[in-house]
């Protein structure tokens, strides 16, 4: 039976331009999408479907996930992510979902779901929280999202307003870049650039769902009041090591007073329900232990997105003495070393961090970028290998093997990267590079 879509609920949210440009699409014969929302049974506008949502997520999702430095390499503390969230996941509306649950190295506070079902907290916001209760609410709430489908429904909008009907438009950009324009000078991507910026409706609706579900998975519903504590006083001083999360998760007295209600209203009777505090501090044992060097890592990165350069390197230097070994350390003070044009310690700490984690891809690209630099573009070019055998894919590399190749005075091979980056990206400094160097060789007339 064909779905008909009731215009109050489907075209919630758009505006007279995109309903304008969404009758269009639907006069074209090209509108099939309306769903039945798994959560509230509503009929909402869907163009992306679950399989869609599942191969977005296995497309995008590994690279966030360097950009937050990789997984940590503690077992236990891995297992134990894995082992609350699939208990919560099993309490859902969508229990069938891939979900996969992953604990980052990225020191800033913050915790996000991929539409299907890739959930990562950071080491940050572990350190944060104060028992598995609250582990449990956090992991529910990014359930919530997926369970909603909300980064299914921001996307289908956004191909509607797009005039994109098939393929995936674009997963939506934070405003709140942990570096800014720092990132862009050392070629990474930026910490959140492929994560979905939540509505409060969205965040309100996800708190509901979070609740239910831990609640449901046997935890106390003070475990969710203490993330809600958390969260609001995190709100209330705002650093820049909180933008990406308030960004991404719009937090207000308003949301935690609805949140806290909900609680003494509906869930009381889960008040002393456990919260595992002494199981929690248990396998965090590990992480505790370098919570000195995680707080100058932190300082690093608030040091580093006002440009106060210097200060910043100071507070790895004092970090990386502390825990000398942690690889998100060695790849932050790399990166603070190449935005000061220190090429030959920047490849030094990156160097050392392919050795630390050599599964992981930050590392070597910002080896190369450094071995560009200093002009071993032999070496570079290994390393740019490298990145593109642990995660391919990734445009930027493409163009930095045509500067290794070329570098190397190999123009035709260098010619094969410009051309194939210019494939896909046509605009900005590195594509205005590669075209005219396609031109000045003849490859282009």
């Amino acid at each position: 039976m064909a779905l008909h879509c009731n215009p109050k609920t489907a075209f919630d949210g758009l505006s007279r331009r995109d309903f304008i440009q969404l009758t269009s699409l639907a006069a074209a014969g090209l509108l099939t999408g309306c769903a039945a929302n798994p959560v509230t049974g509503r009929k909402q506008l869907m163009l992306v479907s679950e399989d869609e949502e599942i191969q977005i997520d296995k497309k995008n999702s590994p690279y966030q996930l360097s950009a937050d430095y990789g997984t940590v390499r503690d077992p236990q503390l891995a297992a134990y992510m894995e082992r609350i969230g699939k208990r919560v996941a099993a309490k859902t509306h969508r229990p069938h979902m891939p979900y996969d649950f992953k604990v980052v190295n990225a020191t800033y506070i913050n915790a996000y779901a991929f539409p299907g079902g890739s959930i990562a907290a950071t080491r940050g916001i572990l350190l944060t929280m104060q028992n598995e209760g609250e582990l449990a609410a956090l992991l529910g709430h990014e359930l919530g999202h997926v369970n909603a489908r909300h980064t299914a429904e921001q996307m289908s909008k956004g191909k509607l307003t797009q005039g994109v009907v098939g393929g995936l438009a674009a997963i939506a950009g934070t405003q709140g870049r942990l570096y800014g324009d720092i990132v862009a000078q050392v070629g990474a991507i930026g910490a959140g650039a492929l994560l979905a910026s939540y509505s409060r409706e969205n965040e309100h609706e996800a708190d509901s769902l979070g609740l239910t579900y831990m609640v449901q998975a046997g935890y106390g519903s003070k475990g969710f009041v203490g993330l809600m504590d958390m969260l609001n006083n995190l709100n209330k001083h705002k650093t820049s090591t909180l933008a990406l999360l308030f960004a991404t998760h719009p937090m207000s007295s308003e949301r935690y007073r609805i949140a806290v209600d909900r609680v003494q209203q509906s869930y009381q009777y889960a008040a002393d329900k456990p919260l595992h505090r002494d199981r929690y501090m248990d396998h965090l044992a590990g992480l505790r232990k370098i919570e000195p060097a995680i707080k100058k890592l932190q300082a690093g990165e608030r040091a580093m997105a006002k440009k106060q350069f210097p200060q910043a390197e100071k507070e790895y230097a004092a970090a990386l003495k502390l825990a000398p070994q942690d690889y998100a350390g060695l790849v932050m003070m790399a990166k603070c070393q190449l935005v000061q044009k220190k090429y030959a310690a920047a490849q030094r700490y990156a160097d050392q961090a392919k050795a630390v984690y050599p599964e992981e891809a930050q590392g070597y690209h910002l080896a190369g970028y450094a071995k560009i630099k200093e002009k071993k573009f032999e070496a570079a070019l290994a390393d740019f290998n490298s990145y593109d055998r642990i995660l391919p894919g990734n445009t930027g590399i493409v163009f930095l093997k045509g500067v290794s190749y070329e570098g190397m005075q190999n123009r035709e091979q260098a010619a094969r990267q410009y051309y194939n980056y210019l494939q896909v990206v046509r605009q900005g400094e590195s594509a205005n590079y590669a075209y005219k160097r396609l031109v000045d060789w003849g490859y282009i007339k």
